[in-house]
Protein backbone atom coordinates (compact mmCIF):
# COMPACT_ATOMS: atom_id res chain seq x y z
CA UNK A 1 0.00 0.00 0.00
CA UNK A 2 1.30 3.52 -0.87
CA UNK A 3 3.14 5.14 2.36
CA UNK A 4 1.48 4.85 5.86
CA UNK A 5 -2.27 3.71 5.91
CA UNK A 6 -3.97 7.03 7.44
CA UNK A 7 -7.48 6.30 9.35
CA UNK A 8 -9.50 8.11 7.08
CA UNK A 9 -8.23 5.37 4.53
CA UNK A 10 -9.23 2.82 6.91
CA UNK A 11 -12.55 4.07 7.48
CA UNK A 12 -13.04 4.48 3.97
CA UNK A 13 -12.15 0.79 3.05
CA UNK A 14 -15.63 -0.38 4.82
CA UNK A 15 -17.57 1.60 2.64
CA UNK A 16 -16.24 0.38 -0.69
CA UNK A 17 -18.69 -2.02 -1.36
CA UNK A 18 -21.57 0.90 -0.99
CA UNK A 19 -23.39 2.89 -3.48
CA UNK A 20 -22.09 6.24 -2.17
CA UNK A 21 -19.79 8.77 -3.86
CA UNK A 22 -16.57 9.07 -1.42
CA UNK A 23 -15.50 12.25 -1.13
CA UNK A 24 -12.27 13.95 0.81
CA UNK A 25 -11.75 17.49 2.13
CA UNK A 26 -8.86 18.65 3.41
CA UNK A 27 -6.06 21.35 3.07
CA UNK A 28 -3.53 21.16 0.10
CA UNK A 29 -0.60 18.45 0.95
CA UNK A 30 -2.43 16.46 3.78
CA UNK A 31 -2.52 13.48 2.20
CA UNK A 32 -5.34 13.36 0.49
CA UNK A 33 -3.88 11.79 -2.95
CA UNK A 34 -2.28 9.10 -0.90
CA UNK A 35 -5.33 8.43 0.65
CA UNK A 36 -6.78 7.81 -3.32
CA UNK A 37 -3.82 5.75 -4.27
CA UNK A 38 -4.19 3.52 -0.96
CA UNK A 39 -7.62 2.84 -1.56
CA UNK A 40 -6.88 1.89 -5.28
CA UNK A 41 -4.41 -0.31 -4.29
CA UNK A 42 -6.97 -1.82 -1.81
CA UNK A 43 -9.27 -2.56 -4.62
CA UNK A 44 -6.40 -3.88 -6.80
CA UNK A 45 -5.13 -6.13 -4.21
CA UNK A 46 -8.53 -7.93 -3.17
CA UNK A 47 -9.66 -8.25 -6.75
CA UNK A 48 -12.85 -5.84 -5.91
CA UNK A 49 -13.41 -4.79 -9.71
CA UNK A 50 -11.10 -2.49 -11.76
CA UNK A 51 -9.89 0.98 -10.82
CA UNK A 52 -8.43 4.10 -12.62
CA UNK A 53 -7.39 7.25 -11.35
CA UNK A 54 -7.07 10.58 -12.48
CA UNK A 55 -5.96 14.00 -11.50
CA UNK A 56 -8.00 17.25 -12.58
CA UNK A 57 -5.04 18.50 -12.66
CA UNK A 58 -4.33 16.87 -16.16
CA UNK A 59 -5.72 20.07 -18.55
CA UNK A 60 -6.58 17.06 -21.23
CA UNK A 61 -8.46 14.99 -18.35
CA UNK A 62 -10.04 18.70 -17.18
CA UNK A 63 -11.09 19.33 -20.61
CA UNK A 64 -13.39 15.76 -21.19
CA UNK A 65 -14.72 16.22 -18.58
CA UNK A 66 -15.51 19.74 -18.26
CA UNK A 67 -17.45 18.97 -22.13
CA UNK A 68 -19.23 15.88 -20.74
CA UNK A 69 -19.14 13.29 -18.00
CA UNK A 70 -19.80 11.01 -20.53
CA UNK A 71 -16.09 11.24 -21.84
CA UNK A 72 -14.95 9.18 -18.76
CA UNK A 73 -15.21 6.37 -21.37
CA UNK A 74 -13.09 7.77 -23.72
CA UNK A 75 -10.43 8.80 -20.75
CA UNK A 76 -10.48 4.65 -19.43
CA UNK A 77 -11.50 1.64 -20.94
CA UNK A 78 -14.26 1.24 -18.36
CA UNK A 79 -16.33 -2.14 -18.69
CA UNK A 80 -19.76 -1.33 -17.23
CA UNK A 81 -20.04 -5.52 -16.71
CA UNK A 82 -17.40 -5.47 -13.71
CA UNK A 83 -17.10 -3.27 -10.90
CA UNK A 84 -15.46 -0.12 -12.11
CA UNK A 85 -13.87 1.58 -8.86
CA UNK A 86 -13.17 5.63 -10.47
CA UNK A 87 -10.52 7.79 -8.34
CA UNK A 88 -10.56 11.36 -9.52
CA UNK A 89 -8.35 13.73 -7.79
CA UNK A 90 -8.53 17.96 -7.37
CA UNK A 91 -12.29 17.73 -8.15
CA UNK A 92 -12.59 21.32 -7.24
CA UNK A 93 -10.70 22.28 -10.82
CA UNK A 94 -13.80 20.98 -12.61
CA UNK A 95 -16.41 23.88 -13.87
CA UNK A 96 -19.49 22.18 -12.40
CA UNK A 97 -18.30 19.34 -10.13
CA UNK A 98 -21.76 18.60 -8.62
CA UNK A 99 -22.64 17.97 -12.14
CA UNK A 100 -20.00 15.81 -13.17
CA UNK A 101 -20.65 13.81 -9.91
CA UNK A 102 -24.77 13.47 -9.87
CA UNK A 103 -24.45 12.40 -13.34
CA UNK A 104 -22.35 9.35 -13.60
CA UNK A 105 -23.88 8.45 -10.14
CA UNK A 106 -27.34 8.49 -10.74
CA UNK A 107 -26.66 7.13 -14.56
CA UNK A 108 -24.12 3.81 -13.65
CA UNK A 109 -25.48 3.45 -10.09
CA UNK A 110 -23.82 -0.60 -8.71
CA UNK A 111 -21.45 0.01 -12.03
CA UNK A 112 -19.33 2.56 -10.91
CA UNK A 113 -18.32 3.77 -7.47
CA UNK A 114 -16.87 7.16 -6.99
CA UNK A 115 -13.87 8.19 -4.90
CA UNK A 116 -12.92 11.71 -4.88
CA UNK A 117 -10.55 14.48 -3.46
CA UNK A 118 -10.72 18.20 -3.69
CA UNK A 119 -8.14 20.54 -2.09
CA UNK A 120 -10.10 23.52 -1.00
CA UNK A 121 -13.23 22.90 0.44
CA UNK A 122 -14.25 26.35 -0.07
CA UNK A 123 -13.66 26.24 -3.68
CA UNK A 124 -15.89 23.23 -3.86
CA UNK A 125 -18.74 25.10 -1.79
CA UNK A 126 -18.92 27.61 -4.46
CA UNK A 127 -19.14 25.07 -7.32
CA UNK A 128 -21.40 22.43 -5.55
CA UNK A 129 -24.45 23.85 -6.72
CA UNK A 130 -26.34 20.46 -5.82
CA UNK A 131 -25.65 18.99 -2.40
CA UNK A 132 -26.16 15.80 -3.60
CA UNK A 133 -28.01 14.31 -0.37
CA UNK A 134 -28.06 11.16 -0.13
CA UNK A 135 -25.25 9.99 -3.06
CA UNK A 136 -22.23 11.18 -0.92
CA UNK A 137 -19.89 10.62 2.06
CA UNK A 138 -17.98 12.88 3.09
CA UNK A 139 -14.41 12.53 5.23
CA UNK A 140 -12.67 15.38 6.52
CA UNK A 141 -8.41 14.65 5.57
CA UNK A 142 -6.46 16.44 8.24
CA UNK A 143 -3.09 16.45 8.68
CA UNK A 144 -1.78 14.14 10.51
CA UNK A 145 -3.39 13.03 13.92
CA UNK A 146 -0.96 12.30 16.76
CA UNK A 147 -1.33 8.71 16.71
CA UNK A 148 -0.62 8.79 12.92
CA UNK A 149 2.23 10.63 13.51
CA UNK A 150 3.38 7.92 15.61
CA UNK A 151 2.76 5.39 12.92
CA UNK A 152 4.80 7.67 10.40
CA UNK A 153 8.02 7.16 12.67
CA UNK A 154 7.73 4.12 12.81
CA UNK A 155 6.33 3.33 16.06
CA UNK A 156 2.48 2.17 15.34
CA UNK A 157 3.45 0.22 18.87
CA UNK A 158 3.12 3.67 20.89
CA UNK A 159 0.48 4.65 18.85
CA UNK A 160 -1.87 1.79 19.65
CA UNK A 161 -0.77 1.54 23.68
CA UNK A 162 -2.11 5.09 23.51
CA UNK A 163 -5.27 3.98 24.31
CA UNK A 164 -4.20 2.26 27.82
CA UNK A 165 -1.85 3.73 30.81
CA UNK A 166 1.46 3.69 29.22
CA UNK A 167 4.77 2.55 31.30
CA UNK A 168 7.06 4.39 31.99
CA UNK A 169 9.40 4.23 29.65
CA UNK A 170 6.41 4.49 27.11
CA UNK A 171 5.28 7.49 28.84
CA UNK A 172 8.68 9.38 28.02
CA UNK A 173 9.10 8.37 24.48
CA UNK A 174 5.27 9.26 23.61
CA UNK A 175 6.25 12.54 24.98
CA UNK A 176 9.48 13.19 23.25
CA UNK A 177 7.40 12.35 20.22
CA UNK A 178 4.92 14.26 20.73
CA UNK A 179 6.89 17.64 22.06
CA UNK A 180 8.44 17.43 18.08
CA UNK A 181 4.77 16.61 17.02
CA UNK A 182 3.77 19.83 18.61
CA UNK A 183 6.42 22.03 17.05
CA UNK A 184 6.47 20.66 13.57
CA UNK A 185 3.09 19.77 13.36
CA UNK A 186 1.71 16.68 11.11
CA UNK A 187 2.08 16.98 7.44
CA UNK A 188 3.12 14.25 6.01
CA UNK A 189 6.04 15.19 4.08
CA UNK A 190 7.24 17.59 7.08
CA UNK A 191 7.15 14.77 9.56
CA UNK A 192 9.09 12.26 7.19
CA UNK A 193 11.59 14.85 6.50
CA UNK A 194 15.20 15.68 8.21
CA UNK A 195 15.30 17.82 10.99
CA UNK A 196 17.20 20.50 9.29
CA UNK A 197 14.67 20.15 6.27
CA UNK A 198 11.12 20.42 8.42
CA UNK A 199 10.76 24.17 8.79
CA UNK A 200 11.25 24.42 4.93
CA UNK A 201 8.96 22.58 3.50
CA UNK A 202 7.02 24.42 5.96
CA UNK A 203 7.43 27.63 4.22
CA UNK A 204 6.99 26.14 0.80
CA UNK A 205 3.58 24.91 1.81
CA UNK A 206 2.52 28.25 3.22
CA UNK A 207 3.96 30.65 0.13
CA UNK A 208 3.30 27.93 -2.50
CA UNK A 209 0.31 25.77 -1.81
CA UNK A 210 -1.84 28.29 0.59
CA UNK A 211 -1.10 31.03 -2.20
CA UNK A 212 -3.13 28.27 -4.88
CA UNK A 213 -5.84 28.74 -1.91
CA UNK A 214 -5.78 32.91 -2.21
CA UNK A 215 -6.05 32.66 -6.20
CA UNK A 216 -8.48 30.37 -6.29
CA UNK A 217 -10.65 32.18 -3.66
CA UNK A 218 -9.79 35.51 -6.21
CA UNK A 219 -8.02 37.71 -3.05
CA UNK A 220 -6.27 40.13 -4.29
CA UNK A 221 -4.10 41.43 -1.91
CA UNK A 222 -2.29 38.05 -0.86
CA UNK A 223 0.43 40.31 1.20
CA UNK A 224 -2.56 41.19 3.72
CA UNK A 225 -3.97 37.48 3.67
CA UNK A 226 -0.35 36.50 5.33
CA UNK A 227 -0.31 39.46 6.99
CA UNK A 228 -3.45 37.78 8.35
CA UNK A 229 -2.21 35.03 9.14
CA UNK A 230 0.76 36.01 11.17
CA UNK A 231 -1.41 37.96 13.60
CA UNK A 232 -3.73 35.06 13.97
CA UNK A 233 -0.65 32.77 14.98
CA UNK A 234 0.27 35.11 17.34
CA UNK A 235 -3.56 35.08 18.65
CA UNK A 236 -3.73 31.52 18.77
CA UNK A 237 -6.29 30.63 21.86
CA UNK A 238 -7.63 34.12 21.82
CA UNK A 239 -10.73 35.89 21.10
CA UNK A 240 -10.47 37.09 17.28
CA UNK A 241 -12.01 40.56 16.71
CA UNK A 242 -12.50 41.50 13.42
CA UNK A 243 -13.26 45.23 13.49
CA UNK A 244 -9.95 45.04 15.41
CA UNK A 245 -7.90 42.98 12.58
CA UNK A 246 -9.58 45.59 10.03
CA UNK A 247 -7.84 48.40 11.91
CA UNK A 248 -4.62 47.20 12.66
CA UNK A 249 -4.39 45.87 8.79
CA UNK A 250 -6.18 49.05 7.28
CA UNK A 251 -8.68 46.76 5.31
CA UNK A 252 -12.32 46.57 5.94
CA UNK A 253 -13.93 44.53 8.49
CA UNK A 254 -15.84 43.08 4.89
CA UNK A 255 -12.59 41.80 4.10
CA UNK A 256 -11.32 40.55 6.95
CA UNK A 257 -14.34 38.41 7.39
CA UNK A 258 -13.76 37.14 3.65
CA UNK A 259 -10.33 36.60 4.43
CA UNK A 260 -11.35 34.38 7.98
CA UNK A 261 -13.86 32.27 5.39
CA UNK A 262 -11.45 31.16 3.23
CA UNK A 263 -8.61 30.33 5.82
CA UNK A 264 -11.77 28.25 7.34
CA UNK A 265 -12.68 26.79 3.95
CA UNK A 266 -9.14 26.16 3.07
CA UNK A 267 -8.82 24.12 6.08
CA UNK A 268 -6.48 25.54 7.70
CA UNK A 269 -7.75 27.99 10.77
CA UNK A 270 -10.64 26.94 12.90
CA UNK A 271 -12.75 29.82 14.84
CA UNK A 272 -14.41 27.91 17.62
CA UNK A 273 -17.48 29.39 18.67
CA UNK A 274 -18.19 29.82 22.57
CA UNK A 275 -20.76 27.96 24.16
CA UNK A 276 -23.90 29.10 25.38
CA UNK A 277 -26.03 27.35 28.11
CA UNK A 278 -28.56 30.22 28.13
CA UNK A 279 -29.15 33.68 26.44
CA UNK A 280 -26.98 35.04 29.55
CA UNK A 281 -25.49 38.74 28.57
CA UNK A 282 -22.72 38.14 30.59
CA UNK A 283 -21.19 35.54 28.56
CA UNK A 284 -18.95 36.36 24.85
CA UNK A 285 -20.08 35.95 21.53
CA UNK A 286 -16.58 36.22 19.79
CA UNK A 287 -15.13 33.39 19.14
CA UNK A 288 -11.63 32.18 19.70
CA UNK A 289 -9.01 30.99 16.87
CA UNK A 290 -6.73 27.90 16.33
CA UNK A 291 -4.29 26.14 13.75
CA UNK A 292 -5.80 22.68 12.37
CA UNK A 293 -1.43 22.46 11.98
CA UNK A 294 0.49 23.77 14.99
CA UNK A 295 3.51 23.69 12.43
CA UNK A 296 2.12 25.32 10.26
CA UNK A 297 1.13 27.92 12.95
CA UNK A 298 4.52 28.09 14.31
CA UNK A 299 5.83 28.88 10.79
CA UNK A 300 3.78 32.22 10.56
CA UNK A 301 5.08 32.85 14.39
CA UNK A 302 8.46 32.29 13.27
CA UNK A 303 9.36 30.24 15.63
CA UNK A 304 10.23 26.54 16.02
CA UNK A 305 11.77 26.62 18.97
CA UNK A 306 11.54 24.11 21.86
CA UNK A 307 8.63 24.16 23.46
CA UNK A 308 9.64 24.48 27.45
CA UNK A 309 11.74 27.74 26.05
CA UNK A 310 8.66 29.54 24.20
CA UNK A 311 6.64 32.25 25.38
CA UNK A 312 4.04 31.21 23.39
CA UNK A 313 4.23 27.69 24.75
CA UNK A 314 0.63 27.69 27.04
CA UNK A 315 -1.09 28.65 23.86
CA UNK A 316 0.79 25.89 21.46
CA UNK A 317 -0.11 23.79 23.89
CA UNK A 318 -3.68 24.56 23.86
CA UNK A 319 -4.09 24.27 20.00
CA UNK A 320 -2.25 21.30 20.07
CA UNK A 321 -5.44 20.05 22.65
CA UNK A 322 -7.85 21.26 20.25
CA UNK A 323 -6.34 19.03 17.61
CA UNK A 324 -6.11 16.01 19.59
CA UNK A 325 -10.32 16.94 20.30
CA UNK A 326 -10.88 16.93 16.96
CA UNK A 327 -10.58 13.23 16.94
CA UNK A 328 -13.00 12.55 19.39
CA UNK A 329 -15.49 15.23 18.42
CA UNK A 330 -17.33 17.06 15.19
CA UNK A 331 -15.61 20.69 15.46
CA UNK A 332 -19.42 21.81 16.13
CA UNK A 333 -19.06 20.27 19.17
CA UNK A 334 -15.69 21.49 20.53
CA UNK A 335 -16.33 24.64 22.12
CA UNK A 336 -15.50 27.32 24.85
CA UNK A 337 -17.35 29.26 28.11
CA UNK A 338 -16.09 32.61 28.58
CA UNK A 339 -17.94 35.51 30.79
CA UNK A 340 -17.51 39.56 30.09
CA UNK A 341 -15.46 39.14 33.40
CA UNK A 342 -13.15 37.20 32.57
CA UNK A 343 -14.07 33.92 33.71
CA UNK A 344 -12.96 31.40 31.37
CA UNK A 345 -12.58 27.80 30.25
CA UNK A 346 -10.74 26.79 27.85
CA UNK A 347 -12.76 24.12 25.97
CA UNK A 348 -16.65 22.32 26.38
CA UNK A 349 -17.21 19.10 24.51
CA UNK A 350 -20.60 18.41 23.56
CA UNK A 351 -22.06 20.26 26.51
CA UNK A 352 -20.53 17.09 28.86
CA UNK A 353 -17.14 18.01 29.57
CA UNK A 354 -15.16 20.59 30.15
CA UNK A 355 -11.44 21.05 29.80
CA UNK A 356 -8.39 23.48 30.74
CA UNK A 357 -5.55 23.18 29.53
CA UNK A 358 -1.92 24.38 31.21
CA UNK A 359 1.51 23.75 30.37
CA UNK A 360 2.43 23.09 34.19
CA UNK A 361 -0.59 21.49 36.66
CA UNK A 362 1.15 23.55 39.43
CA UNK A 363 -0.66 26.62 37.31
CA UNK A 364 -3.94 25.16 38.17
CA UNK A 365 -5.77 27.33 40.08
CA UNK A 366 -9.45 25.37 41.38
CA UNK A 367 -11.14 28.25 42.70
CA UNK A 368 -10.73 30.47 39.29
CA UNK A 369 -13.26 27.51 37.78
CA UNK A 370 -15.93 27.72 40.88
CA UNK A 371 -18.21 29.92 38.72
CA UNK A 372 -18.29 27.60 36.13
CA UNK A 373 -18.72 24.72 38.31
CA UNK A 374 -21.32 25.99 40.35
CA UNK A 375 -23.27 27.04 37.25
CA UNK A 376 -22.54 23.69 35.54
CA UNK A 377 -22.09 20.76 38.29
CA UNK A 378 -23.46 18.34 35.53
CA UNK A 379 -20.62 18.55 33.30
CA UNK A 380 -17.24 17.49 34.98
CA UNK A 381 -13.94 19.75 34.75
CA UNK A 382 -10.40 18.18 33.78
CA UNK A 383 -6.98 19.41 33.20
CA UNK A 384 -5.29 18.87 30.28
CA UNK A 385 -1.16 19.28 31.64
CA UNK A 386 1.92 18.32 29.98
CA UNK A 387 4.43 18.30 33.27
CA UNK A 388 1.67 17.09 35.53
CA UNK A 389 4.10 17.11 38.40
CA UNK A 390 2.18 18.08 41.65
CA UNK A 391 -1.95 17.50 42.18
CA UNK A 392 -4.49 19.50 41.14
CA UNK A 393 -6.81 19.87 44.02
CA UNK A 394 -10.17 18.36 43.34
CA UNK A 395 -9.62 17.64 39.47
CA UNK A 396 -8.42 15.18 37.13
CA UNK A 397 -5.44 14.92 35.22
CA UNK A 398 -4.65 14.06 31.73
CA UNK A 399 -2.19 14.44 29.27
CA UNK A 400 -2.72 15.46 26.08
CA UNK A 401 -2.73 12.29 24.02
CA UNK A 402 -5.13 10.77 26.33
CA UNK A 403 -7.75 12.54 24.75
CA UNK A 404 -8.97 9.64 22.31
CA UNK A 405 -12.23 8.47 23.11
Amino acid sequence: MPGFPRTVTNQAKKLLNNAEILLFIGARQAGKTTILKQLEEVVKTENLGQGFYATLEDPDVLGQLNASPKNIFRLFPIDLKAKTFLFLDEIQYLSDPSHCLKYLYDAYAGKIKLLVSGSSAFYIDKKFTDSMAGRKRIFPVRTLSFSEFLCFKNESGLATALSQPLALLDNDAVERYYREYVIYGGYPRVVLAPGNEKAAMLQEIAYSYIKKDILEARVKKDELFFKLFKLLAAQTGQLVNASELSTTLSVSKTAIDHYLYVMQKSCHVRLVKPWFNNARKTLTKMPKIYFYDTGLRNFFTGSFDSLDIRPDRGALLENAVFRQLLECESEENINFWRTTDQHEVDFVVNAKQAYEVKMNSAEFKSKKYARFREEFPSIPLALISLNAKTEAADVAIKKPWELHA
